[in-house]
């Protein structure tokens, strides 16, 4: 048993390795990668997948796992085995018993077209074409829905795919949490329509990108993030990659006439590598050294994003560095003001901007449109007038462009369909996490107000960062809340920040 554990650690690290070297290509890919190395890349990145497929799919891998006792029944092995190496044979059974359900040659392709379709993609939104990246989407249509085919499912054909990014959740539990949120959200979104508007026309003046970058570095090195362990930088949609276990790079974007798009990107991402930066010694390096599911990896980012850092408390300690950055933007606003205008609500195009309230209304018509182009209801030529209508029906407004509507979000292009219904669990389940920090920490608005992050960054990394993936989920959300994902806390959250901002 002991020599099957140790064996098992041996190979995932060497699959871990393997996955943060195509990582590192994947991230260049998205930053500093000159155009015309991008055929070159795919080939690169898809010969590299394939030998991490062969490799993963060894069948040593099931032997030694056969070993620790894991079978279907008891995916974590023998009872006796301590915690921590339960949580490993549990994290390689199931990733071995997904990967041998695929081929090399299904691998390989997908990886050589996703690298293709990301710079395709990126050319047509510069261009506002759909028309342009919408072949290459219905090339990773086909092989999405190879790869589910392959994968099975019970129910419905996106539980292969929701089931990566969220593990075991199916597409009826995304539906019935959304049929829930939707009128609760809806509900809010018209308390607020019918209040006294937020004015945040101080935000859409000129802030030249350098300031708003030194800003950001200024605020991720407050909440904890280690230069020596990780890089910030930018690139087309904002995005979160581990190379290392001490290696991991933020990137992000920014509006020069639009405050917010710069710095809660860079928290939001700085929420991700916190998280990545906080497994325990013990599991780096390993297959548990990654968050036990998207939802719970955009709790660490959405919470930081909005719940700390659009907080009065945290505009109370950082207006006034902000203001002496901007004074002539900012001369005569005062961090109340400030700190409504970065909670505005109203409807708008961008997913990365939404406010509170609306973004998990985007989260919707991409699960939405997800489930039915999966199903064939809506061929991918038609994606354009379906987001626009559905956009219209959900929002109140109607994109004018494809770069302000389907072509917004780097996700299909990387074969990512299943992926976006974990943000608005990480909403979800940040609100509820939040609860419980406050509970050990009720002083923690104080704390934010001071400057002082170390005690929230501890609680977290104690509570959440260092198990990475020996809990689930659900076992997870058990463990530090006492109880499984309820809706009831953001809600709750949303109502009483929401009516203090608007008055009502």
């Amino acid at each position: 048993m002991e020599k099957s554990i140790a064996r098992l650690k041996d190979i995932s690290r060497e699959l871990q390795l393997l996955t943060h070297s195509i990582a590192l290509l994947g991230w260049d890919q998205e930053t500093y990668m000159p155009p015309a190395a991008a055929e070159e890349r795919a080939d690169q990145l898809s010969l590299l997948e394939g030998m991490l497929h062969e490799k993963a799919t060894n069948p040593e891998i099931g032997e030694l796992l056969a070993h620790a006792g894991a079978d279907g029944e008891n995916p974590g092995g023998n009872t006796s085995l301590p915690e921590e190496d339960g949580g490993l044979v549990r994290a390689m059974f199931r990733d071995f018993g997904r990967r041998i359900k695929l081929t090399k040659d299904l691998v390989m392709r997908m990886a050589k077209q996703t690298s293709i379709g990301q710079q395709i993609w990126a050319e047509a939104r510069k261009r506002n074409e759909f028309s342009l990246f919408a072949p290459e989407l219905e090339k990773i249509l086909s092989l999405t829905l190879e790869k589910a085919e392959c994968l099975g499912y019970s129910e419905h054909v996106y539980d292969a795919l929701l089931d990566e990014y969220e593990p075991w959740m199916k597409t009826s539990a995304a539906e019935a949490v959304f049929s829930s949120l939707k009128p609760r959200l809806v509900k809010i979104l018209d308390k607020i329509r019918g209040a006294r508007q937020v004015d945040d026309s101080f935000l859409l003046k000129n802030y030249p990108r350098e300031k708003q970058e030194a800003f950001g570095r200024a605020v991720i090195s407050d909440l904890g993030w280690d230069v020596k362990r990780g890089r910030l930088d930018q690139s087309t949609h904002p995005f979160t990659t581990t190379l290392g276990k001490d290696d991991v790079r933020l990137t992000t974007r920014y509006n020069e006439n639009f405050f917010k798009t710069g710095i809660f990107g860079i928290i939001h991402e700085c929420g991700h590598g916190l998280y990545e930066l906080g497994f325990s010694d013990s599991i780096k390096g390993t297959a548990l050294a990654d968050g036990t599911s998207l939802g719970i990896h955009e709790s660490q980012s959405r919470m930081w994003e909005n719940v700390i850092g659009r907080s009065m408390a945290f505009w109370e300690h950082y207006f006034p560095v902000l203001a002496s950055c901007f004074p002539e933007n900012l001369s005569g606003v005062t961090p109340e003001r400030f700190y409504r205008a970065v909670n505005k609500v109203e409807p708008s195009f961008i997913r990365v901007e939404a406010d509170e309230v609306t973004y998990s209304l985007h989260i919707i018509l991409r699960f939405t449109l997800e489930t039915r182009m999966v199903t064939g209801k809506i061929p991918v030529r038609d994606l354009p007038e379906a987001w626009n209508s559905l956009f219209q029906e959900l929002l109140g407004i109607r994109p004018s462009s494809d770069f302000d509507g389907v072509l917004q979000d780097v996700h299909w292009s990387m074969g990512g369909i299943g992926y976006f219904p974990t943000y608005s669990l990480g909403n979800l389940y940040g609100a509820q996490f939040y609860r419980a920090l406050k509970k050990t920490l009720p002083d923690a608005e104080k704390l934010i107000a001071g400057g002082d992050f170390k005690p929230l960054l501890s609680w977290l990394r104690e509570n959440i960062h260092r198990h990475g993936r020996i809990y689930t989920a659900d076992e997870l959300c058990r463990k530090v809340t006492g109880e499984s994902l309820n809706p009831d806390y953001f809600i709750s959250y949303l109502e009483d920040k929401f009516s203090k901002v608007y008055e009502f």
